[in-house]
C-alpha cells in the first residue's frame, strides 16, 4: 500500500476510478495543492479496466516529470525506475516491472508517433492541461485519434488547476469531476508600479515583506537574467536567509534546492519563473511576491521563428501564483502593480498553438502519418498561415514533398531524431561523418539552455561546451554521438554547416551602421550594445531574442566568409523599383543579390511598365489603396455606387456595399483590376479620372445605364450652372450652390426616378453654408425670409428677391 497523507484529492478518487470503468474519457478539475498528480496515477493501478497496461502520465517541464515520478516512488517505498518510471530527454529511468511512466510532452507524441496503437498502455493522463503547451494540445489530439480508430479501450483523462471545463468536456465528450481542494485565506496587496528596474521594484517588496510576514517566500519574475539581477539586490541579507533561483535551464540538483524547505530556524526566498506557479510545490512558502509578468514565444511567419516577448501575465496565472501562499496556512501575496490594473489582464493565457513555430508539429504528423493538422480532433486550431509557413520550411529543408504532402525519406530520418527540424537538418545534410558529429554536437548546444555560458559568438559558446565536463553536458554529448550514428570526433568549419542548413539566416552588415544586419531570407537584425561580433561582415544568426524596434536582437551567431556565402546562395540579378507616393515617381535600380541581400545597385532611368507595375503593387499592398493619387476619384465612383446599391437592393452584388467594405474587396483584388491598366499605361492610370474609369469599365452596359440614369454625376440648376453631386453620404447626396442658382425653381430637386430628394447645401455669395435644405418649396416659405434680412444687409449688391420661386436666377458666369 502507498504509503501517503490525507490531501483534499482523497475524496474524489473512487468517483474518478468508477467513472473511468463506465467511460473512456474524462476531465478532472482540481485546483493546485490537491493532489491530483500523485494520487490519481497510484489509484488507478488498482483498476479492473487497467489489467497488466501501463499508465502514462504527461507534465509540461521535464523537473515537474521527475518530482512527479520521486514523489510517487517515495509513496511506495521504492526507487524511480520501479513501479514508478520517468522519460524525459536527459533523463531516463525505465524498468521491467514499471507500471506508471512519467512523461514530458514532448516525448509523448514522440511514442504515439512510432506506436499508434499505444501497445500496453491502458490510460493516458494530461496533467497541467491548463497550460495548454502545443505538445500537450496535440498529445490529446493523437490521443483521441488512437482511441476512435484503434484502441478504443484506451482511457483519457485531461487534469487541470484551472480550466474551462465547460468547453473541454465538451469537445471531449466527457465527464467532469471536480475536487473543491484545500486553500487558505491569501491576503492580497498591492504595492503599484514604479519606473525603476524590476528587479529593483521586487528587491524592495521582497524586503518589506521579510520585515513584515514570517515564513518563506515564493517571488515570480518573467525570466533567468531578472531572476539573477534581483539575487544581486538581495546579496546581502542575513545568512539565516537563503536565496535561490528556480528556472528551467539550471540543473536537477540546482532546482532541487529551490523546492527543498528551508532547514528549522531559516528562511529562504525562491525566485522563480512560471515554472513554479502549479505543477511544483514548495514547502514552507506562505509569501508570494508577483511582478505580473510572463515571458512568452512570440512568433510570425517568415520570422527568424520565435522570439521570446515580456507580457503581463493572465488573471488565470496571477491567481494560481497567488494560491501558492495558503497551501499549508493563511498567505499574503505582495502584487507589483495597481488593483485597477485587473480589469485590462487577459483572463487565460493564449494557447501556444495559436502563437508558435509549427514545424516540428507537422514534421511529427506527417510521421504519423496525416501532416493535415486540421483533421485532428484539437480545441483550438493554428492559423493556416502558420500552417503554410511549416509546410514551406520542411520543403525547403527537404524533408516533405510539396506535392504529396507525404515525407521523404530525410525527413523520415528527422522526425526520429528529438530535435527541432532545423537542428536535425544540422545532421541529416552534413557530408561526412566528421560534419555529422559536428552537426550533431551543434543541435544538442541548440536545443539545450544553459549550455556553453552566454557568449554571443558561437565559437566561444561552443568551445566552452566542449570543455564543460558536467553530467548534464556529458549526457547531451552522448546523446549527440547517437544522433550522428558515428564515434567520429566533430570536425569541419560550423559556418558552412549552418549556411547549408539555414540559408535564409545569412546576414551581411549594413552600410553606416555596424550593428544591423541584413538577411537573405529577408528583413533585418541587429546585435545588441557592446557586442564582439560589431562590424562583422558576414554572421549566420543562429538565436535571436528581444526586439529593437522591428528587428529581432542576435542572441548567438557564428562568423561567415563571403566566399562561403555566396558557395550556398545563388547570385541573382534583377530590376527593382520602390514607388514613391508623395512625388507619383517609381525609382528604380538594377540589383545583385544574395537572397535578398543587395550586394550592389545602379539606377535604371527608364524602367519596363512590368517593374513600374511590381512597385506600385508593393506599395498599395503594404500601405492601401489612399496612397494613389487617384484615391479620392475612386472613392467617388465607390459611394456613388454604395449608394445607388442602398437605393435599389435588387441590384446590389452579394456582400457588403459599404464603401469601406467595397475598398477592402479592391485591396485583395489588385491583381484583377489595377495591375493590368499600370502594365498597359504605366502611371498615368493612377490619375484620378483613370482610376475612376478603370472601375467603371467593370460595369456592364446595362448597369452603367441604369448608374447614370437613377444617379446622376452632376445636376443643372435654373441658372445653367452644372453642379457635382456628391455620395459621400449614402443617405443623402449633396449639392453645394449659390441660393442665386435656384432662384424660380418651385420643385426640389430628385433623383431615382423621383424617389429621393438632394440635399441642397445653400451658399452665400463668399461660397459659405447659410442653409441646408431637403424641402426647397419650404424653405422659400420659411427660412429664406430670416436669412434674406441677413444676407441683404452684408451683401447688398446681390439680388434677393421677396419672393425667390418666381424670381429669375442670375444668367450664367463667363469663364475668365
Amino acid at each position: 500500500m502507498p504509503q501517503s497523507f490525507a490531501l483534499p484529492i482523497d475524496d474524489v478518487l473512487d468517483e474518478i476510478a468508477s467513472t473511468l470503468s463506465q467511460s473512456n474519457r474524462l476531465v478532472l478539475a482540481a485546483p493546485p495543492g490537491a493532489g491530483k498528480t500523485t494520487k490519481v496515477p497510484l489509484h488507478l493501478l488498482n483498476s479492473d479496466w487497467l489489467g497488466d497496461q501501463k499508465i502514462i502520465m504527461l507534465e509540461p517541464r521535464r523537473i515537474a516529470a521527475r518530482r512527479a515520478a520521486e514523489r510517487m516512488a517515495s509513496m511506495l517505498g521504492e526507487k524511480v525506475g520501479e513501479t514508478i518510471g520517468v522519460r524525459s530527454r536527459l533523463d531516463t529511468r525505465i524498468g521491467p516491472k514499471t507500471r506508471i511512466e512519467v512523461v514530458t510532452e514532448g516525448v509523448f507524441t514522440n511514442l504515439v508517433t512510432r506506436d499508434p496503437e499505444l501497445t500496453g498502455i491502458g490510460a493516458v493522463l494530461f496533467d497541467e492541461f491548463h497550460e495548454r503547451s502545443i505538445d500537450a494540445d496535440l498529445g490529446l489530439g493523437m490521443a483521441r485519434q488512437t482511441q476512435l480508430y484503434l484502441n478504443e479501450d484506451l482511457r483519457i483523462l485531461v487534469m487541470s488547476a484551472t480550466l474551462d471545463t465547460g468547453r473541454v468536456t465538451e469537445s471531449l465528450d466527457a465527464p467532469l469531476v471536480q475536487s473543491e481542494g484545500r486553500a487558505f485565506p491569501v491576503d492580497t496587496r498591492y504595492l503599484g508600479r514604479t519606473q525603476d528596474r524590476l528587479e529593483d521594484q521586487m528587491a524592495r517588496a521582497i524586503r518589506k515583506a521579510i520585515s513584515a510576514e514570517t515564513g518563506s517566500i515564493l517571488a515570480f519574475l518573467p525570466g533567468a537574467g531578472e531572476i539573477n539581477r534581483t539575487a544581486e539586490r538581495l546579496s546581502d541579507l542575513s545568512e539565516d536567509i537563503t536565496i535561490c533561483p528556480l528556472y528551467g535551464a539550471l540543473s536537477p540538483k540546482e532546482q532541487d534546492d529551490a523546492i527543498r524547505p528551508a532547514p528549522d530556524g531559516q528562511r529562504k526566498i525562491v525566485l522563480a519563473t512560471d515554472i513554479a506557479e502549479s505543477s511544483l510545490t514548495i514547502e514552507g512558502v506562505r509569501i508570494v511576491v508577483d511582478a505580473g509578468f510572463a515571458r512568452v514565444p512570440v512568433y510570425s511567419p517568415g520570422s527568424l521563428g520565435a522570439s521570446l516577448a515580456t507580457i503581463k501575465a493572465s488573471i488565470a496565472n496571477v491567481d494560481q501564483r497567488r494560491g501558492r501562499a495558503g497551501r499549508t496556512e493563511p498567505g499574503v501575496c505582495y502584487r507589483l502593480w495597481h488593483e485597477e490594473e485587473n480589469r485590462g489582464l487577459p483572463k487565460a493565457p493564449q494557447p501556444e498553438i495559436l502563437n508558435t513555430d509549427l514545424t516540428s508539429a507537422l514534421l511529427q504528423l506527417a510521421e504519423w502519418g496525416d501532416a493535415n493538422i486540421f483533421d485532428l480532433p484539437l480545441l483550438d486550431y493554428p492559423p493556416r498561415g502558420h500552417v503554410n509557413a511549416a509546410r514551406s520550411a520542411l520543403s525547403a529543408l527537404e524533408f516533405l514533398d510539396d506535392d504529396t504532402q507525404q515525407l521523404k525519406d530525410l525527413g523520415r530520418k528527422a522526425a526520429r531524431l528529438p530535435v527541432h527540424p532545423r537542428l536535425a537538418s544540422l545532421i541529416l545534410h552534413a557530408e561526412n561523418e566528421g560534419e555529422r558529429a559536428l552537426g550533431a554536437q551543434l543541435a544538442a548546444l541548440f536545443s539545450e539552455q544553459g549550455l556553453g555560458g552566454r557568449s554571443i559568438d558561437l565559437a566561444d559558446r561552443f568551445a566552452s561546451f566542449q570543455r564543460d565536463t558536467s553530467r548534464r553536458a556529458n549526457s547531451l554529448k552522448e546523446q549527440a554521438r547517437k544522433w550522428a550514428g558515428t564515434k567520429s570526433p566533430p570536425s569541419g568549419d560550423p559556418a558552412i554547416l549552418l549556411a547549408r542548413a539555414w540559408p535564409d539566416r545569412i546576414t551581411r552588415v549594413r552600410p553606416n551602421d555596424a550593428k544591423r544586419y541584413q538577411l537573405a531570407g529577408g528583413g533585418g537584425a541587429r546585435l545588441p550594445d557592446q557586442s564582439q561580433l560589431e562590424g562583422t561582415d558576414w554572421l549566420i544568426i543562429c538565436e535571436t531574442g528581444g526586439q529593437s524596434g522591428n528587428e529581432p536582437i542576435i542572441r548567438l551567431a557564428e562568423r561567415l566568409d563571403e566566399r562561403t556565402a555566396r558557395r550556398v546562395l545563388k547570385e541573382a540579378e534583377h530590376d527593382f523599383a520602390d514607388y514613391d507616393a508623395k512625388a507619383g515617381t517609381v525609382r528604380a535600380r538594377r540589383q545583385k543579390t544574395l537572397g535578398e541581400i543587395v550586394l550592389s545597385e545602379t539606377p535604371l532611368a527608364k524602367p519596363d511598365k512590368l517593374t513600374v507595375s511590381k512597385a506600385v503593387m508593393r506599395a498599395v499592398e503594404a500601405d492601401g489603396l489612399q496612397i494613389l493619387p487617384g484615391f479620392s476619384g475612386l472613392t467617388e465612383h465607390l459611394s456613388r455606387l454604395s449608394f445607388y446599391y442602398s437605393a435599389f437592393p435588387d441590384a446590389a452584388p452579394e456582400g457588403s456595399i459599404s464603401l469601406e467594405d467595397q475598398l477592402k474587396a479592391l485591396e485583395t483584388t489588385l491583381g484583377e483590376w489595377l495591375e493590368p491598366e499600370i502594365e498597359n499605361h504605366g502611371l498615368s492610370a493612377l490619375e484620378r479620372g483613370a482610376l475612376k474609369r478603370t472601375l467603371e469599365h467593370r460595369l456592364d452596359w446595362n448597369e452603367k445605364q441604369a448608374l447614370d440614369q437613377n444617379t446622376p454625376l452632376h445636376w443643372t440648376a435654373p441658372s445653367g450652372r452644372k453642379v457635382s453631386i456628391d455620395y459621400t453620404d449614402e443617405k443623402a447626396p449633396l449639392i453645394s450652390l449659390r441660393v442665386q442658382d435656384v432662384y424660380g425653381l418651385t420643385q426640389h430637386p430628385m433623383i431615382c426616378s423621383g424617389r429621393i430628394p438632394l440635399t441642397l447645401s445653400l451658399l452665400s455669395p463668399a461660397q459659405r453654408p447659410v442653409a441646408i435644405t431637403k424641402d426647397l418649396p419650404g424653405f422659400w416659405q420659411g427660412g429664406y425670409s430670416d436669412m434674406r434680412k441677413d444676407m441683404k444687409g452684408r451683401y447688398p449688391k446681390h439680388n434677393w428677391p421677396e419672393d425667390p420661386a418666381s424670381a429669375s436666377p442670375p444668367p450664367p458666369r463667363k469663364p475668365r
